[in-house]
């Protein structure tokens, strides 16, 4: 309850000072608090920007680190997909949310066209392959170069 309540007063702070949605989020590692973030999609004019990306870029920025391995992940509402792909990529292995997708959805956030993309629903998103054989190329050389990875 401790973290989900900094969680809160970060996403108090960003509807506060109009930064965006209602959204806060903390990251803790071993009972402390390495990350903070709240909804800067209006402030930045970039909708990457939700409560848990900021929390997650903290947190890495913080730590010196992109591997939060071993982090809770404490937010006002259940990730979006973006979010949740940014949680695994982080390897966060447990996230708490007070709002669930169906709070979210009644007050004008929709998530709807990710879940419909998800499902099959092709036609809201252009995708083409295009310049396979030589993007091909640049995979080549990276993988050569036994570069780490993440």
């Amino acid at each position: 309850m401790e973290y989900m309540k900094e969680a809160l007063k970060e996403a108090y702070e960003g509807i506060e000072k109009g930064h965006g949605g209602p959204f806060g989020c903390v990251i803790v590692r071993d009972g402390k608090i390495i990350g903070r973030g709240h909804n800067k999609v209006l402030l930045k004019h970039d909708p990457t920007c939700h409560g848990e990306m900021e929390a997650i870029r903290d947190a890495c920025e913080k730590e010196g680190n992109h591997d939060l391995s071993g982090c809770e992940l404490y937010t006002t509402a259940e990730p979006c997909p973006m979010c949740l792909g940014a949680i695994l990529w982080s390897n966060i292995s447990k996230v708490y949310y007070g709002c669930n997708v169906n709070d979210t959805d009644k007050i004008g956030f929709r998530d709807d066209k990710f879940y419909d993309f998800f499902n099959g629903k092709k036609d809201i998103l252009s995708l083409e392959e295009n310049n396979r054989e030589e993007c091909r190329k640049l995979f080549d050389e990276y993988n050569k170069k036994n570069a780490e990875r993440y």
